[in-house]
């Protein structure tokens, strides 16, 4: 039986006296507490496997009991069953929401406890089993990765390219892993009408490039003798020394060594996604910057026509306050030379209106192209 250690929680003595009865022929170990805090106090130390915990307590009910059980990573695992005089609908949803297993109404009889405790034991029982199951399939997974430098060394691989920002330490990664290996590579990226070779002594041979060229389009694997090559879009890689000898080997390395590649041409795609963005972005710098300068300068050229007319008008008023009394006009001819001189001040007005709405225009094409670079 895997139910041994009951806890049973009830400010009714009386009430625990019941529990204590029904379970006396039973062969489970029982303990009992008188309120919430006195559960929580004894719980660790007790560390039951259910507890028959009462709803309605003072200082602590028994939702909140139950709350703080399951928010302790040390008794979430225990099983609540709530006991109450009331079995509502709402009463048992609010068990469930605060995380309780199960729910029985008091008064009750023998038969019904004993029965829900035969259920929880059988709950028991399969969790148990199931976390024997799940422990025994994660220690077989460790160990296999324990015990298989291979798959480490690929792990430490595909972790350490993730930093790489450019191509050329991407290609010394790849051949540095094959090394690991005790594989002789070479290796060929192709990106941006750009063709670059790798080799464990740095250079790879013309006869090795015209390989690559020869057979970049021919599928994806060729093997031949103790050599094997491995195309995908951006990249080749020919090994020059499969274990031959191992024919179980063999088979492993050249499955790690697909797998290496492609993990190295999605990084590959990565990098040259990044470095196209990080381009836009700074051409995208340069244009704003550029539009900045402009803006400023025209705005500063608006300013300054602007002030050039003011002082214009502004001495146009002046001179002709002075002249025209002693031109000797006759008063329409006055009005009419102030009409003219009054419209075309206005016009300047609306003018500078039109570039009042300029300026605002421009601002805002600002403030678009600030919070465009900032995304």
């Amino acid at each position: 039986m895997a139910l041994t250690k009951i806890l049973a929680v009830d400010d009714e003595p009386f009430n625990l006296e019941i529990i204590e009865e029904i379970l006396e022929d039973l062969d489970f170990e029982l303990q009992v507490a008188t309120s919430g805090p006195e559960c929580l106090a004894m719980v660790e130390g007790y560390m039951p496997q259910v507890i028959l915990l009462d709803v309605s307590m003072p200082q602590m009910n028994g939702y909140e009991v139950c709350k703080a059980l399951k928010a302790n990573p040390n008794t979430a695992h225990i099983i609540v069953m709530f006991v109450s005089a009331r079995g509502t609908v709402e009463e048992r949803m609010e068990g469930y929401s605060v995380g309780a297993e199960d729910y029985i109404v008091k008064p009750f009889g023998h038969d019904e406890l004993k029965s829900k405790l035969k259920n929880l034991n059988q709950v028991l029982i399969e969790k148990q089993s199931l976390e024997k199951q799940v422990e025994d399939a994660t220690s077989t997974a460790f160990n296999a990765m324990a015990n298989s430098s291979e798959m480490g060394q690929i792990v430490n691989y595909i972790e350490n390219i993730g930093f790489i920002n450019n191509p050329q330490d991407l290609g010394k990664a790849l051949i540095d892993c094959l090394q690991t290996f005790d594989l002789q590579s070479n290796v060929e990226f192709r990106y941006d009408d750009t063709i670059e070779h790798f080799a464990l002594n740095g250079v790879c041979s013309p006869i090795v490039v015209e390989l690559f060229d020869m057979l970049k389009n021919k599928g994806r694997l060729h093997e031949f003798s103790h050599r094997i090559l491995v195309n995908y879009e951006m990249i080749s890689l020919l090994i020059l020394n499969m274990p031959d000898h191992d024919p179980d080997k063999h088979g492993r390395i050249r499955d790690h060594v697909c797998f290496i590649v492609s993990v190295t041409e999605q990084q590959l795609r990565a990098i040259m996604t990044k470095q196209m963005l990080e381009s836009q972005q700074q051409k995208l710098n340069d244009v704003a910057s550029t539009v900045h300068s402009k803006f400023h300068g025209l705005i500063g050229l608006l300013n300054e026509n602007r002030e050039s007319n003011e002082k214009v008008f502004k001495q146009l008023q002046e001179d002709l306050e002075i002249r025209i009394p002693t031109m000797g006009l006759d008063e329409d001819q006055e009005i009419f030379i102030y009409k003219k001189v009054d419209e075309t001040i206005q016009n300047s007005i609306a003018r500078e209106e039109s570039v009042k709405q300029v300026k605002a225009a421009f601002a805002e094409i600002e403030q678009d192209l600030s919070l465009l670079l900032k995304k």
